[in-house]
């Protein structure tokens, strides 16, 4: 059977029109697994990405996060729509980035900017209706799971592999579902509100997982930025990575801002 890959297409053809060369040999000391990486990698059209690229580029979307968040901060009171509405349009907006083929920078920075009015006026509603800081304990915990989970990841104690991968897609989407189902009956006034994380301890237990969960894609996102890195893939693919890792880190966020809700709450 002829092999769809090109190389080895050219390769064929290459022996064919030349008999007595022979076969084709791998160069030494390169194996089938690492020739078929090779083969995989996207042709280099201009710069590669780096991880100075990911860094400048989620430092960016970061910054006009801030912006947002600052008037959605300023705002929640006096136009509360605003950073409702921006929920929604947040959400519709990273729904197209996560499943867009090509790397759109305009969306990507309209995602950061609207996530940032969102942010600050749900903040804000935390800030009014609990007498303790924690907007300011949830953006701590935040960075503080951030570095320890690049810490376990950086030193290997958490490896990212198949197995590991398989694990997560199926507690992320079992976790989904019961958050659309809290979410639904939370409409009906089950826990108060707060859906299945206001009734008994239930609630804390989920928002533990939640916070597990986040914390656990982290890792998921620093190997997708390295394994970028490595496959050579092209310079503007670094807004993805930074998109990928903002997600991460506004859910996570919101999760430890819940779980900090319901205990005080307590």
């Amino acid at each position: 059977m002829e092999s769809r890959n090109p190389i080895l297409r050219r390769d064929a053809q290459a022996a064919k029109s030349n008999p007595s060369s022979g076969p084709v040999q791998a160069p030494a000391g390169v194996s089938p697994d690492q020739l078929q990486e090779m083969y995989n990698r996207p042709p280099l059209t201009g710069n590669v990405v780096t991880i100075d690229d990911v860094v400048v580029k989620t430092s960016i979307l970061f910054g006009i996060l801030l912006v947002g968040a600052v008037l959605g901060w300023n705002t929640a009171e006096s136009i509360p729509f605003l950073w409702i509405g921006a929920a929604i349009i947040g959400m519709i907006l990273g729904i197209v980035n996560a499943v867009k083929r090509n790397v759109s920078v305009a969306l990507i920075i309209a995602y950061a900017a609207v996530q940032g009015v969102f942010l600050g006026g749900i903040s804000r509603w935390y800030d009014l209706s609990y007498t303790e800081s924690i907007v300011q304990q949830a953006v701590f915990g935040t960075f503080v799971a951030f570095a320890v989970m690049l810490v376990l990841y950086r030193t290997g104690i958490i490896k990212v592999n198949s197995r590991f991968a398989k694990i997560m897609t199926v507690a992320l989407i079992s976790y989904g579902v019961i958050a659309v189902i809290s979410l639904i009956s939370a409409l009906f006034g089950v826990g108060s509100g707060w859906g299945f994380y206001g009734v008994g301890p239930l609630g804390l237990i989920l928002c533990l997982v939640g916070v597990g969960l986040a914390s656990l894609t982290l890792a998921l996102d620093f190997e997708a930025i390295t394994q970028s890195i490595q496959r050579g893939l092209p310079e503007n693919e670094s807004w993805r990575l930074g998109f990928a890792l903002m997600v991460t880190l506004i859910w996570l966020y919101l999760e430890i801002l819940r779980f900090l809700a319901i205990l005080n709450s307590r």
